[in-house]
């Protein structure tokens, strides 16, 4: 195991060069940032004071160099977008607030897919595993941006329950967390559903119950810790996915996460928020799947690195 986690941490530490070397080509493809930073028709010598500040005027390698050495000391600069702000602890904050976003919202989809799945699965081709398809099928098939509009014009607009935006008490996040959540508790309880059924069948699930062992006892140790392999593999990769890719639930709510963070950092050509942020978050993607490889092991004893 200890050889399995080495040679992953060598592989992500090649990804993240190779993902700093796209990221720096494809901000420096966007086109100059000076021309957001200062007017059109300003002075040739304040535009090239302002390029020379930032060093757009050295080479593109040593560029490159200056950002690669500087990020291995987690100094990612100041913000061009943001003047004033640490790139690290801009991008810190952010990903605090998109953490309680989707954190919350994949452990209570998390939690409701898998009662949901292993009740259709044990009720197959009964009213609950038709009610559990249909619930499937509408949760997948809305657009997030459609159930964020829905939410807000119900349940804020026209019952005035919950605020329509903004970042404060667990009233403001619920219904930014059932809209990045629906789409999830969909997703997770059709491959939990499936497993479970495919283990259901399986024989050491009859020799289980030949045992005398309680249903319950069958179904969430045995059953359902051996069909958790796909549900798991999903959930590592959605949650680096939300992480950056929820930046549609965080403009509709006002949500200040890391994704909407990102994306202005684009728009803005704000080339150090934009490397830094990528790289960061690539950091946390690659450990998250590196643990969820290690949980392989612990959920199907059959699992073993070597």
């Amino acid at each position: 195991m200890q050889r399995y986690i080495f040679i992953r941490l060598l592989q992500g530490v090649f990804v993240l060069f190779v993902i700093s070397i796209i990221v720096f080509i494809l901000t420096r493809a966007s086109g100059d940032p000076t021309n957001l930073l200062i007017p059109i028709d300003a002075d040739p010598k304040e535009r090239e004071a302002l390029r020379e500040q930032w060093g757009l005027n050295d080479p593109i390698l040593f560029q490159y160099w200056t950002y690669l050495t500087n990020a291995l000391q987690g100094d990612f600069g100041d913000s061009t977008k943001y003047p004033g702000q640490n790139i690290m602890r801009l991008v810190a904050d952010r990903l605090l607030a998109s953490f309680q976003l989707v954190g919350t919202a994949l452990f209570l989809a998390t939690v409701i897919a898998i009662g949901l799945g292993v009740l259709t699965a044990v009720k197959k081709d009964t009213p609950w595993d038709y009610g559990g398809k249909i619930l499937a099928f509408i949760g997948q098939s809305a657009p997030t941006f459609w159930t964020g509009i829905m939410l807000i014009w119900i349940f804020a607009v026209e019952l005035d329950w919950f605020p329509t935006s903004g970042k404060g008490g667990i009233r403001n996040m619920v219904l930014p967390v059932i809209t990045l959540g629906a789409f999830q508790v969909a997703a997770i309880m059709r491959l939990v559903r499936s497993s479970m059924l495919d283990t259901l069948d399986s024989e050491y699930v009859k020799m289980a119950r030949l045992k005398g062992l309680p249903e319950w006892k069958v179904l969430w140790k045995h059953c359902l810790r051996n069909a958790a392999i796909a549900p798991l593999t999903y959930f590592g990769i959605t949650a680096g996915v939300l992480l950056t890719g929820s930046v549609i639930v965080e403009n509709i709510f006002t949500w200040p996460g890391v994704g909407q963070l990102v994306v202005s950092g684009a728009v803005g050509r704000d080339f150090k928020l934009v490397q830094g942020a990528a790289l960061i978050i690539s950091v946390g993607f690659i450990l998250l799947n590196l643990l969820v490889d290690i949980l392989y092991a612990y959920v199907d004893p059959r699992i073993r690195y070597s």
